[in-house]
């Protein structure tokens, strides 16, 4: 990682598309993850909806909450220095009204810590949009396949293959531009569509399902990484084929564990066999002389 990075933020976006700069955004959930991500060149990390399906189990993201949103980006949020976290709002947050997509949007900020939130829909939600902006919040817009509308969709299916659908998906975008949004993730569509809208906009795309004339690209965490190897679509590439190690690892420990190979002296600590005292008032309050790290705690070394 180039070591002078300093922090993304909404103008070193919209200045990447000027400068011909593709844009790198991931899906992060947690403190972890985010770190690892935050010390690479990633530009956005999304606190995608996404999570009602790779981290809860879900079967798609309609069952997501914001107070989960917001949970999960705080432990984003906490841990990041360099790239712009977005929350992604979830269904029915932002939906009935524009006064509610301004709600929902500000407890992003002040409660996540997100420095700007993503919402689906292009038209139908222009003036929502122009609100959250007017009230000092950058959004993020997503046109195409929008998976908080699966059901009108008739599942999560390739969008914009016929000429009316083509040109509702450009008016989509085209208004999101107008509403203020500073970028738009354009999902599920054509190569050739994703061309023409980010031909057509002044703000950058970020494709994913889009082909790779976009401003940047978007990838769920867990796809990139092979987390789940029973889920390959084809808009995915795998960097990473982590499913096996892991659960190799999962089952080695399992194995030590019940041949009781596992902890060795190694991972154990000293003291003097036989004796037994009263806990220390520091031991009781969960202090003492043993710590955990590497060596703290070792009497033998």
């Amino acid at each position: 990682m180039d070591r002078s990075r300093t922090k993304v933020t909404v103008p070193t976006i919209l200045a990447a598309k000027q400068e011909g700069r593709p844009l790198v955004m991931l899906t992060a959930y947690d403190a972890t993850f985010a770190m690892l991500a935050d010390s690479t060149d990633v530009d956005i990390l999304l606190v995608g909806d996404s999570l009602g399906m790779v981290v809860q189990g879900h079967e798609n993201t309609l069952p997501v909450t914001l107070d989960e949103m917001i949970y999960h980006t705080r432990c984003v949020s906490r841990v990041t220095k360099y790239a712009q976290v977005i929350l992604d709002l979830p269904f029915m947050s932002y939906q009935e009204s524009a006064s509610s997509a301004v709600a929902a949007a500000g407890r992003a900020i002040k409660e996540g810590r997100a420095h700007g939130v993503k919402l689906e829909g292009g038209v139908s939600v222009a003036a929502s949009i122009e609100r959250i902006v007017a009230a000092g919040i950058p959004v993020m817009g997503h046109v195409g396949l929008m998976p908080q509308s699966v059901h009108v969709l008739g599942g999560f299916k390739v969008q914009g293959r016929d000429d009316a659908a083509r040109v509702r998906i450009m008016e989509d975008a085209l208004a999101v531009e107008r509403a203020g949004a500073f970028c738009l993730v354009l999902e599920g569509i054509p190569s050739s569509l994703a061309a023409e809208i980010t031909d057509a906009v002044r703000i950058p795309t970020i494709g994913i399902g889009a082909g790779i004339a976009c401003d940047g690209q978007v990838l769920v965490m867990h796809d990139l990484l092979g987390l789940d190897d029973g889920f390959k679509p084809r808009f995915v590439k795998r960097y990473a084929e982590l499913a096996a190690p892991i659960r190799d690892a999962f089952q080695s420990y399992a194995d030590e564990v019940r041949a009781r190979a596992f902890p060795t002296e190694a991972q154990s600590f000293g003291g003097s066999p036989g004796v037994s005292r009263k806990p220390s008032a520091a031991t009781e309050q969960g202090g003492g002389s043993e710590g955990y790290g590497p060596n703290d705690g070792d009497d033998d070394a």
